[in-house]
């Protein structure tokens, strides 16, 4: 059961990372090991010189490759995603998300940008051969905000659909497979014995 979370945000404390840890939170409650990519702490120059053999590049790509669900989180600029991941999305192979679940979050400060996740980078996350893009969870600055001590406050409209989503995750994708009753293991040829 593993989930990688991957912070498209250039700021070290952002609300897109805010809604991260929400569901990093709501992921460890539920039993599921929960790694974290922060694109701005790659190389820059690997980035953008497209430097796939860069260590940075390479560590965050295999991450990506070992991760059964990828939640993307990116504050909107300009009715799209963020330029930095985007730069990194472009770095990953064209099969890179084959076969995994993705949950989309954005940020942005109106409710004007709210189809960006649908528009702008829902296309990118299936063109990358994600098996199921769960429904985006878009927030605006007035439903995450700014507490006195300095930490971030997800409002309760946000967090119940942030729990709905957790739930699919671990309900739909993160799940063991029970057995099949009646069901025997696969047996490889050359452990078959035969007596007459």
């Amino acid at each position: 059961m593993s989930a990688l979370l991957i912070a498209g945000s250039p700021s070290e404390r952002s609300r897109s990372a805010a809604l991260l840890d929400a569901v990093s939170q709501r992921l460890h409650a539920r039993g599921a090991l929960v790694d974290r990519i922060h694109i701005r702490d790659l190389s820059p120059q690997a980035l953008l010189l497209a430097d796939f053999g860069h260590p940075t590049v390479v560590a965050a790509t295999d991450q990506v490759a070992k991760a059964r669900v990828l939640v993307v989180a990116t504050p909107v600029y300009k009715a799209a995603y963020s330029g930095v991941l985007k730069v990194f999305l472009d770095l990953l192979p064209q099969t890179a998300l084959k076969g995994k679940t993705v949950l989309p979050l954005a940020m942005g400060g109106s409710p004007h940008h709210m189809l960006a996740l649908d528009y702008a980078l829902r296309p990118v996350l299936q063109s990358l051969g994600a098996k199921h893009i769960l429904p985006g969870i878009y927030a605006t600055d007035s439903q995450v905000t700014l507490s006195p001590e300095g930490s971030y406050d997800v409002h309760s409209d946000v967090a119940v659909r942030l729990d709905d989503a957790v739930n699919l995750i671990i309900t739909e994708t993160l799940r063991p497979t029970p057995p099949v009753a009646g069901r025997f293991e696969p047996v490889a040829f050359s452990q078959v014995r035969c007596s007459v």
